[in-house]
């Protein structure tokens, strides 16, 4: 993996992406950190080739979308059995991300959505039959999220 050093310039690109990739143009992004437009699309498209960013995906707000039940199951499966069952568990219907954690007995965080005390039931059972121990299901209230701020927000520029 080859490790991709950050300059201020990049960290104010992340940072605004974070903020509104769908929005922001890459004139608005150089104005912000103070370079010109194409300068801001070579250095995604270095970036991007870097695997530092990855993607574009939507922020879903899942209760508008009709999944109301938005759940955290915290599990613990043997360390060696570990990646298998990752692998498996992305493979549920309503999983939304699978986290492997390298510390703490609980060692997998499975976020999913439902729309219904019965979706909770099919999606801790498949848990269960796949072999993870579910040591605590927590249903999410609300979701805050924001950029990173170690990404550049002290290089844009703000009005």
């Amino acid at each position: 993996m080859i490790r991709h050093e950050l300059d201020e310039i990049d960290r104010g690109i992340l940072h605004l992406l974070q903020e509104d990739a769908r929005s922001i143009t890459a004139a608005g992004m150089a104005e912000a950190v103070g370079v010109s437009p194409s300068t801001v699309r070579n250095r995604i498209d270095l970036l991007e080739a870097n695997g530092v960013i990855r993607g574009y995906h939507p922020d879903i707000d899942y209760e508008r979308a009709g999944y109301q039940l938005h759940m955290i199951a915290i599990c613990h499966v043997p360390a060696g059995e570990r990646a298998a069952i990752v692998r498996e568990t992305m493979g549920i219907e309503g999983v939304v991300t699978v986290r492997e954690m390298l510390t703490g007995s609980a060692n997998v965080h499975v976020e999913a959505v439902g729309t219904d005390s019965e979706a909770v039931d099919r999606i801790s059972g498949r848990l269960s039959d796949l072999g993870l121990e579910i040591r605590s299901m927590e249903i999410v209230k609300t979701l805050h999220r924001q950029p990173f701020n170690h990404f550049g927000m002290e290089t844009v520029a703000t009005e």
